[in-house]
């Protein structure tokens, strides 16, 4: 796409849907999307909590997307449904076994397939690391993550550390990034090109030492996208 292209909604819904064609894992046939003002719906069902993920990052490797609301079902078939203490063994299991994951860190519960995760970690990529374990699972239709973070670390000049590391960062524009830090709490304000830079931002900031908690406020804005 050039830079004088002008990207309609009609177009970007195409993108999309190529996109999830593109996606082996995602059955499109099952798939709804709509699109309004860059805004993207995406409605149907999967048959599995993982084949819903994927139609999600599939949508938001899309340029031009501005924002998402996944409005799809997950409906097991029968081959993969589990009791809910089976998929709570299971999880459990699975977390006990990673090593990135603090032991007896993190608590599972599961009620009509819906893990929840509760406990404390340090950092958020433990944190991510206990929802990306269990997610996989048969039987699961959807993950709660509401691991907290307690950092051990006294935090030291957040703010400055984030700018330096958004300057380091090939894959965002450190120009249009504003960072506020206020002892353990960062927020993350101005605008990135698609939904892929927002979140790469948003990792960044969790990883930075002392950060319990991150704000997004980025907003996605694509430089040559216009509504019909």
């Amino acid at each position: 796409m050039t830079g004088n292209r002008i990207q309609t909604d009609t177009e970007l819904k195409m993108d999309v849907l190529a996109e999830l064609r593109y996606e082996p894992s995602v059955r499109i046939t099952d798939i709804g999307v709509l699109v309004k003002d860059g805004a993207v719906t995406l409605n149907g069902y999967a048959t599995n909590y993982c084949e819903k993920c994927d139609a999600v990052s599939a949508a938001k490797r899309v340029a031009g997307v501005r924002a998402i609301a996944d409005d799809i079902e997950v409906k097991l078939p029968d081959s993969i449904r589990r009791t809910d203490g089976e998929i709570a063994a299971a999880a459990a299991n699975q977390i006990d076994w990673s090593t990135t994951i603090p032991r007896n860190a993190v608590e599972v519960t599961v009620s009509e397939g819906q893990i929840t995760l509760e406990g404390e970690v340090e950092w958020w990529y433990q944190k991510d690391a206990a929802e990306n374990a269990v997610q996989y699972l048969a039987g699961v239709t959807g993950v709660t993550n509401a691991i907290t973070i307690k950092p051990k670390r006294a935090p030291g000049d957040i703010e400055t550390a984030l700018k330096s590391a958004f300057a380091r960062n090939a894959l965002l524009d450190a120009k249009t990034i504003r960072v506020e830090a206020s002892a353990n709490k960062v927020l993350l304000r101005g605008t990135v090109r698609n939904y892929f830079e927002r979140e790469e931002a948003e990792r960044v900031a969790w990883a930075a030492p002392g950060v319990f908690s991150v704000e997004n406020q980025l907003k996605v804005e694509w430089p040559w996208r216009r509504a019909e």
